[in-house]
């Protein structure tokens, strides 16, 4: 089972960017894509709802701003689009299929970078998107969850991580909800399962070089239930185009039965 998580920066672009070409070569079972940037009226049907996949999305309210999408081979049994938070899914955060026990969610985490009063937000909705997934773990769900975070977890997480330890993304508040999360609640890092390696990135400023010279963040990515953790077998993050400031993370699975 391949799932691929990617913040596309705008879905238009990426697509001009040449990402629909890539995934159609990657045998994906599901994809996971933040930040569309557009309306479902807005996109082409023959460039965005690509085959052999059933296409789902979840757009803000505002134009040019947020969403996410959920595209998959298998139909789902139930999708659940947002979180049933007003201020959350006004924002398109938040997408969910369900597969029989299995749950796999697409995830975009506010940043905070543009000031308090984001920031603010951030650590809501943080708070309650821990109480959402305490309530999939307590009703003994296997989960997916995809996504730029917004977080880099440990100082491997990023390149400059003492310069950054006052900016938003790797705040000592935002790294302790990490923690508790991954400790705690006993959610699982998929990647970090299998790859231990520094200079694991997934987002790189568009400023200098950053890119050019690996300067990064890992902020995208999969969080598992504990339950899956020993089905993780394969990570792998796709830097050969740059078809966003991130990056795609691929995740290969053993199967999970129904």
């Amino acid at each position: 089972m391949r799932i691929i998580t990617f913040n596309a920066n705008g879905i238009r672009s990426a697509q001009r960017k040449g990402f629909f070409t890539w995934l159609a070569k990657q045998e994906a079972d599901i994809v996971c894509i933040q930040e569309t940037k557009a309306h479902v009226a807005q996109l082409d049907e023959t460039l965005f709802f690509p085959a052999p996949y059933h296409c789902f999305y979840h757009d803000a309210q505002k134009k040019g701003y947020s969403g996410v999408a959920l595209y998959c081979k298998e139909k789902p049994d139930h999708l659940i689009v947002g979180m049933g938070d007003t201020d959350i899914d006004a924002e398109g955060r938040y997408i969910e299929a369900q597969w029989g026990n299995l749950s796999v969610v697409s995830l975009y985490l506010p940043s905070g970078s543009s000031g308090e009063v984001r920031q603010q937000f951030k650590y809501e909705v943080l708070e309650k998107l821990r109480l959402h997934l305490k309530k999939m773990a307590d009703r003994g769900r296997d989960v997916v969850i995809c996504g730029d975070w917004n977080i880099a977890h440990q100082a491997i997480d990023l390149k400059n991580w003492r310069g950054n330890q006052k900016n938003s993304g790797f705040l000592p508040e935002e790294r302790a909800w990490m923690d508790a999360l991954l400790q705690d609640d006993q959610w699982v890092d998929a990647f970090r399962v299998i790859n231990q390696d520094a200079e694991q990135y997934t987002w790189w400023s568009n400023r200098g070089q950053a890119r050019a010279n690996n300067v990064g963040w890992r902020i995208d990515y999969q969080i598992i239930s504990p339950s899956l953790k020993h089905r993780v077998h394969a990570a792998h993050i796709y830097t050969g185009e740059p078809f966003s400031d991130h990056a795609p993370l691929i995740m290969d699975y053993a199967p999970v039965t129904s």
